[in-house]
């Protein structure tokens, strides 16, 4: 197998990006936001956020309500309202301990 040249790896991983973007806002609604940040230190949340800095590292500015909108597809409140679930006081826990570990020390 041969290495792809630059501009087929940059469309590459942009396909599997909107894979997984796909699959994570039509495919598995059902997954919470709060199991995947405890789970992988990682969430839609995050994905959107990582979105959102790459378009400040082009100049293009972007909210984070625009950048949250740009990946789900949805505003967060539409979201929220049609899959976000009740986490338990367990998960909230784990929560601040995933993203003290995983956000607010890595910046």
């Amino acid at each position: 197998m041969s290495k792809p040249d630059a501009q087929t790896q940059i469309e590459l991983e942009a396909a599997a990006f909107r894979r997984l973007q796909k699959h994570l806002m039509e495919d598995r609604t059902d997954v919470q936001n709060i199991d995947m940040m405890n789970l992988t230190g990682f969430c839609r949340n995050c994905l959107s956020r990582w979105y959102q800095e790459a378009a400040a590292e082009r100049g293009i500015e972007m909210t984070k309500d625009e950048g949250r909108e740009a990946f789900y597809g949805m505003t967060m409140d539409d979201w929220k309202a049609n899959y976000q679930t009740d986490a338990t006081p367990a998960k909230q826990t784990e929560f601040k301990v995933a993203f003290e570990e995983n956000v607010t020390k890595k910046g």
